[in-house]
């Protein structure tokens, strides 16, 4: 994500590398490089002016202190303007009324039915809400079907009219089933429509006139980069929407539709996806993405993400085995699993001060548990109880069972030992001070 756009703002910070002082001249010179890094990013032309024209006289109009470079303070202004331009903070859903009714529109293939499947996972997930899908999309084939197994997938009931093709009766007819079963929240997915389809768009105008939503969110795919931009400005004149959701962040995007959309629309973007696992989507904060374009990381949305995955009364369980020495490949596939529903691991690092410049060439397989997981899955409930049991022939069969070979299972097992005697130390309080009296001072 951004990392065309992060190299070429590094490369324009360097313009004033060395120099003592941020003067017209210099300043001019890296406003005009960050400008092209913007446009090659697909940034509307006018945002990116306006842009650079700020971030320029607030620079000219600051004072270098003697702690610090020019290039870092021009870095300082940059991520609070980039945090500006793309709304300042995070803009929270309306969920005050019962049912709050939320509304998915935009185009075809953008990823609404995906989104409509990850927002009532989060929305029970992390809000405690009560949801149930609308399937209001009556066009495109299959798309009931789907919105039908992500509700399976997720444990979230799904109303749909087999039987219809009206989408503002099925809306309607799904509001009402929600005030009966005790629904908080309705999530109406709507077929995907363009712009120039005139009856189409009459069409979403009047499901929106009869259910009267709280919230209505314009789902675009951000690959699209400009294009979503322009469609975004297009669908706010008729509907007037309450924010935007950008899929497909992860992918190869230049993320000028992230930088523009709140400009040139004026309203919040609110989620992004990032990935294809119904857990893939984050609440947008403008202030960590600025910071993660620039390269600064993102450590809260990290801690957030572990904290998602985080069980007290499973944590305590696993402390307990820990101080008995007795944590097993069990406990470590467990804990596996729980780095994997934290999202895309290139995505993770990227997340990590410093780390996101190193990795951006380093390819990190999604799959990289995948030997791991093989190796741990072809031992006998007996081994993974007991590592210890785990001798020379047992791992012979291992290996031939995963289809692996002996010093990847040598390997698993020398790290899981030596990972058992640091935690058994940690979870130890006067071991670790023996440890820190020991450390050379």
């Amino acid at each position: 994500m951004f990392e065309n756009l992060s190299d070429k703002l590094d490369r324009a910070f360097k313009v004033l590398k060395g120099q003592g002082t941020i003067t017209e001249i210099n300043v001019a010179e890296t406003m005009k490089e960050i400008r092209k890094a913007l446009l090659d990013a697909d940034v509307n032309y006018k945002t990116a002016k306006t842009f650079t024209d700020d971030v320029k006289q607030k620079a000219l109009g600051s004072n270098v202190l003697t702690a610090i470079s020019p290039g870092q303070l021009l870095t300082k202004i940059m991520n609070d303007e980039l945090a500006a331009l793309m709304g300042g903070s995070a803009s929270e859903l309306d969920l005050s009324a019962s049912p709050t009714i939320i509304l998915i529109a935009g185009l075809n293939g953008a990823g609404k039915t995906t989104f409509s499947g990850k927002l009532a996972n989060f929305l029970k997930t992390q809000k405690h809400k009560k949801p149930l899908l609308v399937a209001g999309d009556v066009y495109r084939p299959a798309a009931i079907d789907q919105l039908k197994v992500l509700g399976e997938q997720i444990g979230i009931p799904v109303y749909a009219n087999l039987e219809s093709k009206d989408p503002i009766g099925i809306a309607k007819e799904g509001i009402a089933l929600a005030k009966q079963q005790g629904n908080n929240v309705v999530i109406i997915d709507t077929a995907g429509r363009l712009s120039i389809d005139e009856a189409m768009m009459k069409e979403i105008e009047q499901v929106k006139a009869a259910t009267n939503p709280n919230e209505i969110l314009f789902v675009v795919d951000a690959m699209t980069g400009q294009d979503a931009v322009n469609t975004a400005k297009v669908f706010n004149d008729r509907l007037d929407f309450t924010g935007v959701v950008l899929t497909k962040l992860d992918g190869d995007t230049r993320g000028g539709a992230a930088l523009s959309i709140k400009s040139v629309v004026d309203k919040p973007i609110k989620f992004i996806g990032t990935g294809e696992k119904m857990e893939a989507l984050d609440v947008f904060h403008p202030d960590r993405m600025a910071s993660r374009i620039l390269g600064m990381g993102d450590v809260i949305s990290l801690v957030e993400r572990a904290q998602q995955q985080f069980d007290e009364k499973e944590a305590a369980e696993l402390q307990k085995k820990i101080r008995k020495n007795k944590f097993d490949f069990n406990d470590f596939y467990g804990q596996i699993q729980q780095i994997k529903k934290m999202g895309n691991m290139k995505d993770l690092m990227g997340m990590i001060p410093g780390v996101g410049k190193m990795m951006k060439d380093v390819e990190i397989d999604d799959n990289a548990f995948k030997n791991i997981e093989a190796i741990i899955q072809s031992m006998t409930p007996y081994e993974k109880e007991n590592p210890d049991s785990i001798n020379q022939s047992r791992r012979n069969r291992i290996a031939k069972g995963s289809g692996t070979n002996i010093n990847e299972v040598n390997r698993l097992i020398k790290q899981f030992e030596d990972m058992r005697k640091v935690m058994k130390q940690m979870s130890n309080p006067a071991a670790m001070a023996n440890m820190m009296r020991r450390m050379p001072r």
